[in-house]
């Protein structure tokens, strides 16, 4: 899944008002805890149930909860991979517009994950992802999602993510 989360530049550019501002509904600092009542009960995100668990400066650590319908083999009750690398992708999302300060939308360019070991038998996920680097149009981005025990991850991600303007869409 890419994480796109907001308008295409040609929808920013559509959504525009008369007198050329840019339509912003998520304007004002972004707060984690209060948009991830939004950005995670809709779309993919919210199909796979994910859940907001805390965040820092430049961080952000959503749970993926263990469901038997994401599973990739019914004899082994563990997540499957994808859901986990959505995990983390949405988690890098929702880092970045915490060190941005602000939601702007953004599209991943790189996403590496490596999946190093299968996720305890029904088990969640949580994935805490940090933004540690920002330039003008890209956020890098590294994480872990583990599945009760910090020091034994589940996978271990990096990312490089494009920011988008919508003014500059115009």
């Amino acid at each position: 899944m890419p994480a796109f989360c907001g308008p295409s530049p040609a929808v920013a550019k559509s959504q525009r008002l008369a007198h050329g501002a840019p339509v912003n509904m998520f304007s004002g600092p972004f707060d984690p805890a209060v948009m991830s009542r939004l950005l995670l009960t809709r779309a993919h995100p919210g199909w796979l149930g994910l859940r907001y668990r805390d965040h820092g400066d430049d961080w952000c650590e959503l749970e993926l909860p263990w469901r038997a319908d994401l599973v990739s083999d019914e004899g082994s009750p563990v997540l499957a991979s994808g859901p986990i690398v959505s995990l983390l992708d949405m988690a890098a999302g929702m880092a970045i517009w915490i060190a941005n300060g602000e939601f702007r939308p953004v599209a991943t360019l790189d996403l590496r994950t490596d999946y190093i070991r299968p996720s305890h038998e029904n088990a969640s996920v949580i994935a805490r992802v940090t933004c540690y680097r920002r330039t003008r149009s890209a956020a890098f981005v590294r994480g872990r999602a583990h599945d009760g025990n910090r020091d034994d991850p589940v996978a271990e991600m990096s990312g490089v993510f494009m920011t988008i303007d919508p003014a500059r869409a115009a």
